[in-house]
């Protein structure tokens, strides 16, 4: 690992900016943590609550056994510590969607502990990411301002919905990386099956603590950011808030410890309310749960069981397919990629496959914003459409083509060929009389050639490939034109 100084220029000199991170993501789980109302996504407004998630008196919670079991398999698969005896808190404050007016929370005796995360950043560097805790904790309901012009509607689906509440220490120092770590953190969460990492649906959100500081002087006043949705708008937020602080610490003000909102439309982050300390929540343990113990024994059968996760996936993909490190990264920082192309290369070239669900497949999904699995084009077709440019039927160009078509279609890659008469032209009598036309066109340039311009070779296989719409095979078309042109 490299130690990499992330600095912000102001106006009278440098600053540092340090951000640590609470994420919110929601357990994988059918039924609620304290209640079995279900925890699907996307139900009718207040259907799917139940008389403990409505707080209705009298009404006691029982701890749901496989979501305890998601926490522990999520702190085993960051390498943190297993508490095997953890308690459950109050958190008390009152708000519309909390119909308890407390949240039923950890605080002092988490499920899990310290722990570290390794987070790659696309600058070029390593760096380990401190873990301070994993704890268990229901959800609040929604207030809905947008249903009625002047009343506002709550929605208790989400009530009680567990959510592994991840908190990292102070060591992110830009924006780069915090947005590195929130894609490393999901990746690894989408491998364990803990939590599918769906931001766009709530699923995973991420508070953002950002100070800034003159280099080596102790923390500045953190002002936190709630309820980041997406990793662009973390990054942004965190860009505009540090800038926000050292314009204002350099003119003279100071920073108040509060609570903003992001708004993406502005790029702007505005103010919420001063932010509370947890003495403001007057946590005490909750008297109607016991506090949780669990065996060591079923701790080890958890870790035992871990499927394999994305930076082994990696170092595996390095040595067993002959992959770069930076191929192998990107193939595995999903767990749905990493199983496509391991499908495609079965029996296949690795590096050919990897370059083309790298450079081609990707870059379309990414372009029209859809995930792999949602892809018309499947491993097995997308591994066909690999055999027909390895068997000459098609060159990479008219590959490419095709794969436009199926991208689109969903059609099979040698129905297209047939049907756009892509077929590649491999006969070498035909391909001579193509290039000797070619030749007989720019004898001017043959000329040039044959006095050491070397690099005219291109421009004849260019000229080629544009005669026959780019049906030649690539190959042959060099082989013959080198012979041609020694004459």
């Amino acid at each position: 690992m490299v130690e990499v100084k992330n600095f912000v220029q102001g106006e009278t000199g440098e600053w540092e900016v340090i951000i640590g991170l609470e994420v919110h993501a929601q357990v994988a789980s059918q039924s609620k943590l304290f209640s079995g109302a279900s925890a699907k996504f996307g139900g009718e407004p207040n259907s799917q609550v139940s008389l403990v998630d409505a707080g209705m008196p009298g009404m006691l919670p029982v701890i749901n056994q496989y979501c305890v079991e998601q926490a522990v398999r999520t702190g085993l698969a960051l390498g943190a510590e297993i508490n095997l005896v953890s308690i459950f808190d109050r958190k008390n404050y009152f708000y519309p969607d909390l119909p308890q007016g407390y949240q039923i929370s950890q605080y002092s005796d988490p499920i899990v502990g310290r722990g570290d995360l390794l987070v790659e950043v696309d600058s070029g560097y390593t760096r380990k990411i401190g873990i301070t805790r994993l704890h268990l904790e229901q959800d609040a309901g929604k207030s809905m301002h947008d249903q009625h012009p002047n009343k506002t509607f709550v929605d208790l689906n989400r009530s009680g919905i567990a959510l592994m509440e991840i908190v990292t220490e102070p060591d992110l120092r830009s924006a780069e990386e915090a947005g590195a770590f929130m894609a490393k953190l999901r990746a690894i969460l989408r491998y364990v099956g803990t939590c599918d990492g769906n931001m766009e649906e709530g699923s995973m959100r991420c508070d953002a603590n950002v100070s800034v500081r003159r280099p080596g002087e102790p923390y500045g006043t953190r002002c936190e950011i709630k309820n980041l949705n997406s990793i662009r708008f973390l990054m942004r937020a965190i860009d505009y808030e540090s800038g926000r602080q050292v314009r204002l610490i350099e003119a003279g003000g100071s920073i108040d410890q509060e609570t903003r909102l992001f708004n993406p439309d502005l790029g702007e982050t505005k103010s919420m309310r001063s932010k509370e300390d947890s003495h403001d929540y007057r946590y005490f343990p909750d008297p109607d749960l016991l506090p949780l113990r669990l065996d060591s024994d079923w701790v080890a059968g958890l870790r035992e069981r871990l499927p394999e996760l994305p930076d082994a996936k990696a170092e595996r993909f390095v040595k067993h397919y002959e992959l770069t490190e930076y191929d192998a990264g990107v193939l595995t920082s999903e767990t749905e990629r990493a199983t496509y192309f391991e499908e495609v290369a079965k029996g296949r070239d690795s590096k050919q496959v990897a370059n083309w669900v790298i450079g081609e497949l990707l870059g379309r999904l990414n372009r029209e914003g859809i995930s792999i699995e949602r892809s018309k084009v499947g491993a097995a077709g997308f591994g066909k459409l690999l055999d027909l440019i390895s068997q000459g039927v098609v060159s990479n160009s008219l590959a490419k083509k095709v794969l436009d078509e199926m991208f689109s279609t969903g059609e099979e890659a040698a129905v297209i060929v047939e049907r756009k008469g892509f077929s590649q032209v491999s006969d070498e009598k035909q391909i001579e009389k193509y290039v000797q036309k070619v030749l007989d066109e720019n004898l001017e340039k043959v000329e040039e050639f044959k006095n050491g311009k070397d690099k005219l070779l291109g421009f004849f296989v260019g000229q080629v490939m544009k005669l026959t719409g780019g049906k030649a095979n690539p190959q042959m078309v060099n082989k013959i034109l080198r012979d041609l042109l020694s004459k």
